[in-house]
């Protein structure tokens, strides 16, 4: 069942709401334009605050509803968490769209509302603060996820492993993103 949940994940990670919302108003294909990035963030630069929002809940919830179905069939945290990354692994690299996704933050985000609301919560705060003072989304992202490493540690270790893991795969997912904010060409807002 354990498997069977985690294709299942990966599956509803795959749908892009930002590809999907600009299809479906004939917009332009968020890939191809701004910073060419399917989520929330670049949907805001092509599409506008109404299609960013929904691309927003909608990455936001394919992380944190198969969280939520792994709790109620009876996983245990660390069973949950990997779940949740797979739906993470599937906003990364999507099978309907060629494995070409976005960076996984709204999803992660989702995925750890699931597992533990005071990490989803600090995590917000971080990335809220950061990009309050930065006016740089892809360096409050980068702040935001390992912040939520010594408290998963502390409450929640069996989340610690899948959640080092997310980590991993956000910073590399931004790498270029590094590399710009290193050089001082980031994009700001």
């Amino acid at each position: 069942m354990f498997w069977l949940l985690a294709i299942l994940a990966y599956l509803l990670g795959s749908l892009s709401f930002a590809i999907l919302l600009s299809r479906l108003v004939g917009g332009p294909d968020p890939r191809a334009a701004g910073s060419g990035n399917p989520g929330a963030t670049n949907m805001l630069r092509v599409a506008g605050k109404k299609l960013a929002i929904l691309t927003l809940f909608g990455d936001l919830l394919k992380g944190l509803l198969p969280v939520l179905l792994a709790h109620a069939l009876g996983f245990n945290v660390q069973q949950q968490a990997w779940i949740g990354l797979a739906a993470v692994v599937g906003h990364l690299y999507p099978v309907y769209f060629n494995f070409r996704g976005g960076k996984g933050v709204a999803t992660a985000a989702g995925m750890l509302l699931g597992l533990y609301p005071p990490a989803a919560l600090l995590a917000v705060l971080g990335w809220g603060l950061t990009f309050w003072l930065t006016r740089t989304s892809s360096l409050a992202a980068l702040i935001a996820t390992p912040l939520t490493l010594p408290l998963l540690a502390w409450q929640q270790p069996g989340a610690l492993l899948p959640m080092c893991v997310l980590t991993g795969l956000i910073v590399w997912r931004h790498r270029s993103n590094l590399r710009d904010l290193l050089a001082g060409r980031e994009r700001h807002f």
